[in-house]
């Protein structure tokens, strides 16, 4: 993980903002191909001093405080990295998958097919 972060003081407490650059490694949701590649995720955060009075036990934002002089950058690096990822990672966005009846790789068999007969209809096929 790369951080490219400015630290900024201001009136209420310190902003963090920046870029953070994380490798990013998984498989396809389609074909189960390996992923592997950068992904940039832009954060600003403010790191209050002190509790602010318009914070409310219900608030549902999460605040940040400095607890001498130190902020603690990975819960608001961790909910950025994992809020940006995908839901479904693909390798391309056309990938074809794999096929549900015996998990051959679509790309590589564009014509595969299977026969599929409608078990209502298989007692027919015995007369044939």
């Amino acid at each position: 993980m790369n951080l490219e972060l400015r630290l900024e003081s201001v009136h209420e407490g310190i902003l963090a903002s920046g870029t953070v650059v994380v490798d990013v490694a998984g498989e396809c949701g389609r074909c189960l191909d390996p992923l592997d590649y950068e992904m940039d995720v832009h954060i600003q955060e403010l790191y209050y001093f002190e509790t602010p009075a318009f914070a409310g036990e219900d608030d549902e934002d999460e605040l940040y405080l400095v607890d001498d002089d130190v902020i603690d950058l990975e819960p608001v690096l961790r909910n950025a990295v994992v809020s940006a990822l995908p839901f479904q990672p693909v390798c391309r966005e056309d990938c074809s998958g794999l096929c549900v009846e015996c998990g051959a790789r679509l790309d590589d068999e564009p014509d595969h097919h299977h026969e599929i007969i409608d078990p209502r209809w298989a007692a027919l096929k015995q007369l044939k």
